[in-house]
């Protein structure tokens, strides 16, 4: 010690055997370190000098403790030291009823944590409690358990963890609390789920978890012969667990208290159960297939990667669990969710598992990675496209695909129409209607990983035979949905589907026009290979019957080569100079197959934005750079990473060649050469294929689109220290992209039919609606307002996702919320007397000149 003033007076007193200075010495030496004497050479000595004496005499230095708490105030360090010290020196002892209270304070106060570095006193307390008898509260149980995984755990409390086995679990998560209060026959089986600690199970693991399987399933049986009401063997064990995974990501049932800093504990999945998860998933595929597995652990693994603010995503180890799981698992259903969830997942690990869980699928198959993704498509109970129908005692259950939507409705058996569930369908076919639900939701989930799907294959160069395409896809129950309404291109000649068959542009039947051939080329229609001409006959031709496409592909944005760019040569331009919001970005650029790394304020290097396309043999790079601006605390989250970006170029290289690299602060981009590597030229955008031109700056559009701060109505006064004020004025109210251009196209066609046509006209970037109070224009790149007279700004904040209601008609195609947006605030603002939020009439009138 520093200054041995302290421990020189307690030995002094340990020494007179005069407990009442020695409390008092122990208590001063505790408080001048801050706490740290606890882990103190000298003070451990000390410690252990005083536990060598008779336990009379440690009796009184304890009462003495306890005596020394009344004139000390609560706030003081004092009394947690006093305890602390209590609990070194007098296991077994009696505490006097102040120290007693401080001892259930400090325990309550330890249960409500959640993972901390630092313990200080809290093994000696509660190992204090294990000598004495006494249960250690559940939650303090949870919270020791929870420390010591923490990286570089405290040593005492990694050393403490061991030894609490009860409960099985950590108290605090609804599916935790269900799964211990569903009886201690289940208890073993936790107990082994939750050694599982390694990335796969173990075959000694595996063995073990089989046979508490078999020991349940044996259980369960028995209680259903003894009419427990349980259903019997290994039925009863896939229930019980699936039932646990059910409540995974429910809200905790006891609030936990973060720290200043680092993501809210309430947010996380508890470290300690985490791992219980990934074994009960493991246990899962131990199992019989069964439907209901693969959707729970599909469900399971997109919990596990929602991210939590600071943190990123909740817990991947338990999403690849749930792949692990998945993979292991034979049969449709699995094979499903794996493929649905290689399409929504952006999490580089998770994904990576995915692909090889796929892989080896298609190895074992002899099958081409896009052929599985295909045939692992199910029908989910459909029996013809989009439609199935069941019957249900006297009444018909209807499943019918109505755009990106499954819905379930009724039919009497006089076939009228039933607005709800026949109170009999309830009551006699319980599990049947449980089974067209869980079907609805599946198809649902599928019809949105089917659609993205679907909009990739345009770079992936895919061709199919004519009689492949028509099972795989048109005549497919469920990706028949989506692909009855695309336009294709079959034997060279383009055609549609509409009136029950394939027709072409002049709606001639396929049949009748030519003959095609089962080994006919079928490729999807993209509109860089047409004429404009043609593109604009199909937009009219989906409208004329009606079809709304589940993306955009008759209305597709095309980006041909620009003058400026011919002038760059090797870069575009067109997207730079923006400022995106970082994380929105990242999200979206993994939806639409780029990788990126999350630029942090550190002294760090990172690649562009890269989308790889082997097809191509080209690598496409969005350059960007972390914008930090001038307030730290604003431009840049607790956990260290930028809240915005800025865009550069648009690049492209062959396929392998070096990285590049720049500092994630900003800065140049620069080639990292290793092993004597000669630097690779870009190519050329000339050289570049016009549709893999085309799709990449899409995506770059898209990007910039929704990610933009340019897009946040609330920043008209320019964002943190209003710095961003020209861009947002800019972008919000500038000239309009090639998405918006395409917008403003369809408007031109969609507002001449609203029943507010005659308040409203296109002209230029805007979109005007002549309300009763005041005159608006809406820009068709932002969604932006300007209020008439004087160009004053409204300010609409969207109340959630916006989509295109009953109101605005027919739209051509799914999945853009901008146009959405617009239309539902024309709609609104044509009839501006009838609003009722006061945040927005108050705008109205208090600025009208």
């Amino acid at each position: 010690m520093a200054n041995r003033t302290y421990s020189d007076a307690a030995y002094r007193a340990l020494e007179d055997e005069n407990a009442s200075e020695l409390a008092t010495a122990l208590l001063k030496a505790a408080i001048h370190y801050s706490g740290h004497w606890r882990t103190n050479k000298d003070a451990a000595a000390l410690l252990t000098a005083v536990n060598a004496r008779p336990a009379e005499f440690r009796q009184r230095l304890v009462d003495a403790l306890a005596d020394a708490l009344a004139p000390l105030a609560d706030d003081s360090p004092a009394p947690a030291n006093a305890l602390g010290i209590t609990a070194a020196v007098g296991r077994g002892l009696t505490w006097g009823e102040p120290l007693d209270a401080v001892r259930r304070e400090k325990l309550d106060e330890i249960g409500r944590k959640g993972a901390v570095h630092y313990c200080g006193w809290v093994p000696e307390l509660v190992l204090a409690e294990l000598d004495a008898g006494r249960t250690v509260p559940p939650a303090v149980v949870a919270t020791l358990r929870r420390s010591a995984l923490v990286a570089y755990g405290y040593q005492p409390v990694v050393a403490l963890a061991p030894r609490l086995t009860e409960p099985v679990l950590n108290v605090g998560e609804a599916w935790a609390d269900r799964a211990m209060a569903d009886g201690e026959r289940w208890h073993a089986l936790l107990a082994h789920a939750a050694t599982a600690t390694a990335a796969k199970p173990t075959g000694k693991w595996e063995k073990t978890g089989r046979a508490l399987i078999e020991e349940a399933a044996v259980g369960s049986a028995a209680g259903s012969a003894a009419g427990s009401g349980e259903g019997a063997g290994e039925d009863a064990v896939r229930e019980r667990l699936l039932g646990w995974f059910r409540l995974v990501g429910a809200p905790r049932t006891l609030a936990l208290q973060g720290e200043q800093y680092g993501p809210n504990p309430n947010d996380e999945f508890d470290a300690y159960n985490a791992n219980a998860l990934r074994g009960l998933a493991w246990l899962l595929s131990f199992l019989p297939p069964h439907p209901d597995t693969a959707r729970t652990l599909g469900a399971l693994a997109e919990t596990s990667l929602r991210n939590v603010a600071g943190l990123g995503p909740r817990c991947p180890k338990v999403a690849n669990a749930a792949v692990t799981a998945l993979s292991r698992i034979d049969g449709e259903a699995s094979l499903a969710e794996l493929a649905r969830l290689a399409t929504r997942v952006t999490f580089k690990g998770t994904l990576k598992m995915l692909d090889s869980a796929l892989e080896a699928r298609a190895v074992a198959l002899g099958l081409s990675r896009e052929e599985i993704e295909e045939l692992a498509v199910p029908a989910y109970g459909l029996t013809s496209v989009g439609r199935a129908a069941y019957e249900l005692g006297g009444t018909t259950a209807l499943v019918e695909v109505r755009g990106a939507k499954a819905v379930l409705s009724w039919r009497s058996s006089a076939g009228k129409a039933v607005k709800s569930v026949p109170a009999a369908v309830r009551r006699d076919h319980a599990e049947e209607l449980k089974e067209l639900k869980a079907a609805v939701k599946d198809i649902d989930k599928m019809l949105g990983a089917q659609a993205e799907r679907l909009d990739r294959q345009f770079l992936a160069r895919r061709t199919w035979s004519y009689g492949k395409w028509r099972e795989r896809y048109v005549d497919h129950p469920l990706v028949g949905t989506l692909a009855r309404r695309l336009l294709w291109v079959v034997d060279g000649t383009p055609v549609g589907f509409a009136d029950g068959e394939l027709r072409t542009l002049a709606d001639t039947p396929v049949a009748e026009a030519t003959e095609v051939t089962e080994g006919a080329e079928v490729t999807l229609w993209h509109p860089i290979d047409r004429e404009p001409a043609e593109a604009a006959a199909w937009r009219d031709w989906l409208e004329r019957h009606g079809i709304t496409q589940p993306f955009k592909q008759a209305h597709r944005e095309v980006y041909p080569l620009t003058d400026a760019e011919l002038r760059t040569g090797t870069y575009s331009n067109r997207f730079a100079a923006h400022y995106l919001r970082q994380h929105q970005f990242h999200s979206l650029a993994a939806l639409r197959g780029w990788r990126n790394k999350l630029r942090l304020a550190v002294d760090d290097s990172a690649p562009p934005a890269v989308r790889e396309l082997p097809q191509w043999g080209l690598r496409a790079e969005y350059w960007i750079e972390g914008d930090g601006g001038d307030h730290d605390d604003l431009d840049i989250t607790d956990s260290g990473s930028f809240l915005r970006l800025r865009t550069d170029q648009v690049r492209f290289y062959p396929i392998g060649a070096p990285e590049n690299l720049a500092h994630a602060c900003g800065g140049e981009y620069t080639m990292w050469l290793r092993d004597g590597e000669a630097p690779v030229d870009p190519v050329p955008l000339a050289e570049v294929p016009a549709l893999v031109l085309s799709e990449v700056l899409r995506d770059v559009d898209l990007f910039v689109g929704v990610a933009s701060v340019g897009n946040d109505p609330t920043w008209q006064d320019g964002g943190p220290g209003g710095r961003f004020h020209d861009y947002w004025t800019s972008y919000g109210f500038g000239e309009l992209s090639q998405s918006a251009e395409t917008r403003r196209l369809l408007l031109e066609r969609l507002v001449p039919r609203l029943a507010i046509a005659d308040r409203c006209r296109i002209e230029g970037r805007f979109l005007h609606v002549r309300g009763e109070l005041r005159g608006y224009r809406i820009h068709l790149g932002s969604g932006n307002i300007l209020m008439d007279p004087g160009d004053q700004y409204l300010c609409i904040v969207p109340a959630g996702r916006t989509a295109s209601g009953p109101e605005t008609g027919y739209l051509p195609f799914e999945g853009d919320r901008t146009l959405a947006l617009i239309l539902s605030k024309a709609m609104m603002l044509a009839d501006d007397t009838g609003i009722t939020d006061p945040s927005i009439t108050r705008q109205i009138l208090s600025e009208r000149a």
